[in-house]
């Protein structure tokens, strides 16, 4: 994995926090940072609810049918529940 290096500013006291954090946990500030980065944008991502959509007319039905019981797998609903 390539790295790449970066500025952030903090209010002094999240720093010294950080600074003695580090000091206790014999880590790096480079490594809490990029955890918590990690942690919190793993819980800020959006995720599309539907991973796909498909809109147009086709000369199968069937195609309609498959298409709504896919999307009722993927919000984990039964296939044969509405």
């Amino acid at each position: 994995m390539t790295t790449l290096r970066t500025t952030i500013l903090l209010d002094a006291d999240l720093l010294e926090r950080l600074d003695r954090h580090v000091g206790r946990q014999r880590t790096t500030k480079t490594a809490v940072i990029a955890a918590a980065l990690e942690a919190w944008l793993d819980g800020h991502e959006a995720s599309p609810e539907f991973p796909f959509l498909g809109i147009g007319r086709s000369a199968s039905g069937r195609l309609s049918l498959d298409g709504r019981a896919v999307a009722r797998r993927e919000a984990g609903r039964p296939t044969g529940s509405r």
